[in-house]
């Protein structure tokens, strides 16, 4: 495959780290530890049943469809150094 200026491989390389990088993103952002009593950030009380369901939750479940709503948003990792894809 032609790709310019790139060793060979360097693309499958770009790839490799971006899924690594999303995965290590995903794996830090999972609950670990003792659940909380109340939530980190409106103190209301976690439900017993939610704190037994998820191991280690630090959120009730307004919040927490909250900031999976904020996760949506992100957009990902741009690895290309081309001028275009800044761009956009």
């Amino acid at each position: 495959m032609a790709n310019g200026w790139a060793r060979e491989g360097a693309v499958q390389e770009q790839i490799d780290s971006t899924v690594e990088d999303a995965v290590s993103r995903a794996r830090s952002q999972l609950p670990r530890g003792e659940s909380a009593e109340f939530c980190d950030a409106c103190e209301q009380p976690i439900p017993q049943a939610r704190r037994e369901a998820v191991p280690g939750v630090r959120f009730c479940v307004a919040c927490q469809s909250e900031r999976d709503e904020d996760q949506k948003r992100f957009s990902g990792y741009n690895r290309r150094g081309s001028k275009d894809s800044q761009l956009r």
